[in-house]
């Protein structure tokens, strides 16, 4: 008599199902093992960058504009004759910071004086901003990029972050 293969010793390698129950992380996903995301496009982060410049101008500021995707690539970049140099790293960096970690750069004291370790250890990495001037790019609540300013004080900074971000109807 027979019975099943797993009752004779044979059954083979085991049947991994990559679907916990319910759903949630390996759940079959008809796109595969793969996700969707959404990023700015360049339109809107060219748009983003001169409406910043125009908030500059209008200030008296000289300075650097950069948009970021949300995966902190950059998207669009924009200096004003006389900005600072070194601002031009700055103002990516600013950027890359925000759309890293979703939050605008100039809550990052507040974060760090809470929390020792994080405050000697986080401040190593390289591109880490934390005074104001970058901002978190949201279309509604889906995370699409950051954009970053550097050129006057971190508020100056920042206000022409969001008339950049005004200018698209974001944030």
């Amino acid at each position: 008599m027979a019975g099943p293969a797993s009752a004779q010793g044979n059954a083979g390698p085991p049947q991994v199902s990559l679907t916990p129950a319910g759903g949630g992380l390996g759940a079959a996903r008809p796109w595969g093992h793969s996700v969707v995301m959404r990023c700015i496009t360049a339109e809107a982060a060219s748009a983003a960058c001169h409406a910043a410049l125009a908030h500059a101008e209008a200030q008296g500021l000289r300075i650097n504009v950069a948009v970021t995707d949300a995966s902190g690539t950059l998207a669009a970049f924009l200096r004003m004759p006389g900005a600072f140099l070194h601002s031009v790293e700055i103002a990516i960096d600013k950027a890359y910071t925000a759309a890293s970690f979703g939050f605008p750069t100039s809550q990052w004291m507040a974060i760090l004086a809470q929390d020792e370790a994080l405050r000697l250890g986080l401040v190593q990495r390289p591109r880490l901003v934390v005074f104001g001037g970058g901002l978190p790019v949201r279309d509604g609540d889906v995370l699409i990029g950051g954009i970053g300013v550097s050129g006057g004080s971190a508020e100056q900074d920042e206000a022409c972050a969001r008339a950049g971000l005004s200018a698209l109807n974001l944030n």
